[in-house]
């Protein structure tokens, strides 16, 4: 009888695979300013590159825990992780911008489908009172990579051009495909009538629809603004490509440091993070809209963003598995269906906001949705009581 991988190892795996999904759905975002050159399109143009795989992503986490009701958990999460190996391939070969967006689809499925069943797979991994510092891991794996993969796709897009450096992800996925198979228990399929069942059908409940509202509201605020960094550094604040390699990276190691904080302090309150945060980015948001055109402070701002920004979908993820935790695959699809669709209507608002009225709307439009998301994570919490101390 062969010995199942130990629960530590599997976690790694699926940090390690979530932060590989991740870096590769918002890749586009460093080599944003060649793509729209190489294409002969504008950068909020090319921000549907972010868009698309955002749709994608939402189609995917609404169907795929029906579609895959009767599938081992193990093969739809290693499946995800092939599929946007493939897409690498394809984005990297395209001659049109169609073809383009087609693969960077592709991408939206994998992060669809494999968010979908994170949560969920973390918890069947883990104890309960390991499931909070497991999606912390995970939290701080995608800021990890963020950290490398941010300034590394800037400075080889300008190296060795952005279709080689997309290509190169290829590999990788195939390597870590690998990895998460080895590392992974046979995860069988619970409760065969529950997954085909509409995730939407969560909505009914009150508490769900605030914090669903909230999450959203807080994405659209961090991708209107994220999404052209570094036209924004670039255009406005003047950086070199060094000097902007420089700060994606000080803002990745920013979001590493944000993730291990915001993991202690879900140990004290769920909520108290969920509030603040998104008031803080507003505030931050602000602050870069008025002062970004000073490099001195400028790059200290974008830094105080990443060890903020990344917190939130920390926090999110802990509340789902309080908040659902029989439903866990259920409400992860419809928790990823929501973020994706906040995604892509923040990149593309936010482009649409660059291209007819320029900066100033971009961050106000972030702000504003922020603030909001503040006021709704505050209305939930006022309603429904703060599991504190469980969040352990």
């Amino acid at each position: 009888m062969t010995t199942p991988p130990a629960p530590r190892f599997a976690v790694i795996a699926m940090g390690v695979a979530s932060g590989f999904l991740v870096a590769a759905e918002f890749l586009p975002v460093s080599l944003l300013t060649p793509i729209a050159r190489d294409f002969a399109i504008t950068e909020g143009r090319a921000g549907l590159a972010i868009a698309i795989s955002g749709v994608f992503a939402v189609l995917t986490s609404l169907l795929i825990v029906a579609l895959t009701a009767r599938v081992d958990r193990r093969i739809v999460v290693t499946g995800c992780v092939a599929v946007l190996a493939l897409s690498a391939l394809i984005a990297g070969f395209a001659q049109g911008f169609g073809l383009f967006l087609f693969a960077r689809a592709l991408v939206g499925i994998a992060v669809g489908g494999f968010w979908s069943f994170s949560t969920a797979t973390v918890m069947r991994l883990v104890p309960p009172d390991r499931v909070a510092v497991s999606i912390a891991f995970l939290g701080s794996c995608i800021a990890f990579a963020g950290t490398v993969s941010a300034p590394l796709a800037s400075l080889a897009g300008d190296l060795i051009g952005w279709r080689m450096t997309l290509l190169g992800v290829a590999p990788l996925g195939v390597g870590i495909g690998i990895w998460l198979w080895v590392s992974l228990p046979d995860l069988p399929p619970r409760g065969l009538a529950a997954q085909r069942a509409n995730p939407l059908r969560l909505l009914a409940r009150g508490q769900v629809r605030l914090a669903m509202a909230a999450t959203a509201l807080v994405f659209m605020g961090q991708f209107a603004i994220f999404t052209y960094i570094r036209p924004f550094l670039e255009s406005v604040t003047g950086l070199s490509v060094g000097a902007l390699s420089g700060t994606l990276l000080a803002l990745g190691l920013a979001g590493v440091a944000g993730s291990w904080v915001v993991g202690h302090l879900l140990k004290a309150s769920l909520f108290a993070p969920l509030i603040l945060l998104p008031a803080a980015l507003a505030g931050i948001g602000t602050l870069i809209a008025l002062l970004g055109q000073h490099p001195v402070l400028a790059v200290p701002l974008f830094v105080a963003w990443g060890l903020v920004a990344t917190a939130a979908p920390v926090g999110w993820g802990v509340w789902l598995s309080h908040a659902l935790p029989s439903e866990a695959e259920q409400g992860g699809g419809l928790q990823v269906a929501v973020i994706q669709t906040a995604i892509a209507l923040g990149a593309a608002l936010g482009g649409v906001a660059l291209d007819r009225l320029g900066w100033t709307a971009v961050y106000g439009l972030g702000v504003a949705c922020l603030l909001a998301s503040s006021g709704l994570a505050l209305l939930t919490r006022s309603r429904f009581p703060d599991p504190a101390g469980t969040a352990q």
